[in-house]
């Protein structure tokens, strides 16, 4: 039996969904039903429960249920080990979204303390031929699953830099408008890097310690100018000093973990990612989310919660049998989604199925 697990979810007003409530056990969720009828919802809802803006990045108003536009609510009993928690997150009419732990104001860092939400969406699948940003974002995903305060640092740091940038697109070569910014920008930025090193090592040693039918993604982490930050503050801070002059011409910041990137390859043919195709780039990523589950079951004794949006539509059957084997060795509770219960077959009593319908413009959840 897991020992992280969503034991019930309420959805309020939430996007397609007017009231629904789930109470499922620690097994995965197969959920099925037609397009549009608000299965990636579920998910989307099931996200919240992590520190972020959730698997589609949105904004609290963009969450709410139209045409009522009253606010919404998310609402879940979640089981860590041996105790319970109640975790309620909201927003009304728009404003930032609000959490309670237990019945307590809580910020997000204390939420990533609880629990750990991984996820694979259809968005995801142009990763490794989009930009460089894209990427960031999924490595600092990577990165706050096992450091909670790394998404902190991150908007610190980008805040920093936005100041910094101010300066510079106004031409202010006065160095004393720059020390202290930049010190801030040192100082959190050498934490991103080593969180992100961090991360990339737990992966590489839980992807060689396990035999998966999943191919093997070597990461390194690169920069587009080539510089190297050291672990030193002080270091960060005067390569940023020694960089004004060019970033001033520039009117940006040209150095920094923001201008990080992954390079993946595809292990077994010496191919990068990018240049694979696209069955194999889907193949990589189900299997750094695998191997992002099984490090974190190593470094905190939990496997976290996985959210697979219409995953097993691109597998085969055997690709996809082998996929939900190693969830159920996992020990996770993954939630997945698919338009038909045919695509969850392999999982058999394994799972609880879930069919969501859509009847006269409301949702409808029925366990199957």
């Amino acid at each position: 039996m897991p020992n992280l697990a969503v034991e019930s979810l309420s959805l309020s007003h939430f996007r397609s969904h007017h009231v629904v409530q789930i109470d499922c056990d620690p097994r995965p969720v197969a959920i099925y039903g037609a397009n549009g009828a608000g299965k990636t919802n579920i998910l989307e809802a099931v996200s919240l429960l992590s520190p972020g803006r959730g698997v589609r990045r949105s904004t609290a108003e963009e969450m709410t249920r139209r045409p009522e536009a009253l606010g919404w609510k998310v609402s879940a009993v979640l089981r860590a080990q041996d105790r319970l928690h109640e975790i309620e997150t909201w927003s009304q009419n728009g404003a930032t979204r609000q959490l309670r732990i237990d019945g307590k104001a809580a910020t997000q860092v204390m939420l990533g303390r609880i629990a750990r939400v991984l996820w694979l969406i259809p968005a995801m699948d142009r990763l490794w031929i989009e930009g460089a940003e894209g990427r960031r974002r999924f490595l600092d995903r990577i990165a706050l699953s096992f450091d909670p305060n790394h998404g902190e640092q991150v908007i610190i740091y980008e805040k920093a830099m936005r100041e910094r940038n101010r300066l510079l697109k106004n031409q202010v070569t006065d160095a004393h408008w720059y020390r202290a910014i930049e010190g801030q920008m040192a100082a959190t930025g050498v934490q991103i890097r080593r969180a992100r090193e961090e991360a990339l090592a737990y992966i590489h040693a839980a992807q060689d310690q396990a035999e998966t039918a999943f191919p093997t993604a070597h990461l390194t982490l690169t920069n587009s100018e080539n510089i190297e930050i050291s672990d030193s503050n002080d270091d960060f801070a005067e390569l940023l000093a020694d960089y004004r002059n060019r970033d001033l011409a520039a009117g940006r910041s040209l150095a920094g973990p923001h201008r990080d990137d992954l390079f993946g390859v595809f292990a077994a043919k010496n191919v990068p990612a990018k240049d694979s195709s696209t069955g194999e780039q889907k193949a990589l990523l189900i299997s750094l989310i695998l191997a992002n589950g099984r490090a974190l079951k190593d470094q905190t004794g939990l496997p976290p919660i996985l959210l697979l949006d219409e995953v097993a539509a691109h597998l085969d059957a055997a690709r996809r049998a082998a996929l939900y084997d190693e969830i159920c060795a996992l020990g996770a509770q993954a939630w997945m989604s698919g338009t038909g219960p045919e695509l969850f077959e392999e999982l058999g009593d394994r799972a609880q199925h879930l069919l969501v319908t859509e009847v006269e413009g409301k949702s409808k959840v029925d366990f199957q």
